[in-house]
């Protein structure tokens, strides 16, 4: 760790922490010392992984939040807020979900699901961590993205795929429109 960079110091919010991509991005925030705070929808799993990086010695709190939800997204930004007093340096959008059907099987109720999950959730939260990224001076925001939002691996993926697909173009007019605000604004796609 000693050759490499250092985030000491910043502070990040990190959505859908506690397992998979979340968890790796967390630990590795926080390695490189940066003060971190995630959420997920299970308070006993949450409360395990931070007991796991209180341990390390890093610096990780969370919250209970489903991403899904506008009022939990927002009590969500105003605890960020309150811990990191309006200053955010790194936002990962990385809550998501898929539901596996094939397209003719889906019913409204899937798609406004998963979209308000991987795509709502990842704007709205953007919207309201933007004034404490602008106050950072040089804030970042992460989109997890996927490989599915630009080929087709799967026949389980149509709506999966397409807010992904959304989320790449999200990025792009972010990344301009926020650029003169010190936002930079990037998509992963694992």
């Amino acid at each position: 760790m000693e050759k490499r960079w250092s985030l000491q110091g910043m502070t990040a919010l990190v959505t859908g922490g506690t397992k998979g991509i979340g968890y790796a991005v967390v630990d590795e925030l926080a390695a490189l010392g940066a003060i971190v705070h995630t959420c997920a929808r299970n308070q006993d799993q949450l409360n395990e992984r931070i007991r796991e990086w209180n341990e390390k010695g890093f610096k990780v709190t969370g919250s209970v939040c489903d991403v899904s939800s506008d009022a939990e997204r927002e009590k969500l930004m105003e605890e960020v807020s309150s811990r990191f007093d309006g200053k955010l340096n790194i936002l990962v959008n990385n809550a998501g979900t898929n539901i596996y059907k094939a397209t003719l099987d889906y019913t409204a109720e899937d798609f406004t699901s998963l979209m308000n999950t991987n795509l709502q959730s990842a704007f709205h939260l953007s919207q309201l961590a933007h004034p404490l990224l602008k106050a950072s001076g040089a804030g970042k925001i992460v989109f997890m993205s996927s490989i599915c939002s630009v080929v087709s691996v799967n026949t389980q993926y149509p709506l999966y795929s397409a807010s992904k697909g959304a989320m790449n173009q999200l990025t792009r007019n972010l990344a301009c429109e926020w650029a003169k605000d010190n936002i930079r604004v990037n998509a992963v796609a694992p």
